[in-house]
């Protein structure tokens, strides 16, 4: 028998009694995507899946993505190794700021799965901010500001202009690309998007790849986007996962931003993710 039950008040849902590793029927795959749009995260554990496992979940929610600028597995283009060595101290960590996957793409990443293979055994935790609740609960003024207007996205970690110091980034596990001038080029989306299955808006603005809102200059958003940040990253709105091995985690990436915290310093952490795709966020 499969149970969902709610992580927090706004977002986020653990299902217990289905089994990733089978063939997922279609009356499977048409809850886990209701259940994903409604609830943004989804929490499965006990897993254990095989990439090939992952893949075939990744696929029930859209077409499998392969992502730019960060190197994926040799063996399969479509996987990357979430990964930071035991060894590895002292810098950043892939994900370390709050973010919306790869916004600054025409068409960002729908959502994405990952699934755990090592766990320190503290630390390493993921926390997601639901954008929706961010909108619904954002100030009039605010709101005034961003509806019926596009903001701008850039790949600030992998370009020239907005490239970001040595000792910030994240270690050699994860090899990036960087210093590439077409990763300054801005792409502009709308600053409010709609969920498709939900018919609910959603803020689209994160501190890692938007510039600025369409209309000002970057001195003349700060201010704003800075206010809108604070807000929309607030506890309320949140839900952080304790990782253990075995764990899937499915998130949409069009409607929350997600950080991962960097506290376990001395400990190896493995996690694979896989991403997908669907239309262009209106």
């Amino acid at each position: 028998m499969t149970v969902l039950k709610k992580l927090t008040g706004f977002i986020g849902a653990e299902i217990e009694g289905l089994t990733l590793s089978e063939t997922i029927s279609g009356a499977d795959a048409e809850f886990l995507k209701r259940s994903l749009a409604e609830y943004q995260v989804l929490v499965l554990r006990g897993q254990f899946l095989t990439p090939p496992e992952q893949k075939a979940l990744t696929r029930v929610f859209g077409p499998a993505l392969q992502l730019p600028y960060v190197a994926p597995l040799e063996e399969d283009p479509e996987t990357i190794a979430v990964l930071k060595e035991a060894s590895e101290a002292g810098g950043g960590v892939f994900g370390g700021e709050w973010h919306a996957d790869f916004s600054f793409l025409a068409n960002p990443p729908a959502g994405s799965v990952l699934n755990a293979i090592e766990i320190p055994e503290v630390g390493g935790d993921t926390v997601w901010a639901s954008q929706t609740i961010a909108y619904d609960s954002l100030p009039a003024a605010l709101k005034s500001v961003v509806d019926e207007r596009r903001a701008v996205h850039v790949g600030k970690p992998y370009g020239v202009k907005f490239a970001p110091p040595a000792e910030t980034r994240a270690n050699a596990s994860i090899r990036m690309t960087r210093g590439d001038p077409d990763a300054d080029r801005e792409t502009f989306h709308p600053a409010v998007i709609t969920q498709p299955l939900t018919g609910r808006k959603a803020l689209f603005l994160n501190p890692i790849y938007t510039t600025r809102l369409d209309g000002m200059t970057e001195e003349e958003s700060q201010p704003i986007l800075q206010e809108i940040y604070r807000h929309c990253t607030r506890p309320d709105f949140s839900c952080r996962h304790k990782w253990q091995p075995g764990d899937v985690v499915i998130w949409d990436n069009r409607t929350t931003l997600h950080y991962a915290t960097n506290d376990y310093d001395g400990h190896r952490r493995l996690l694979y993710r896989t991403t997908f795709s669907g239309a262009a966020p209106v």
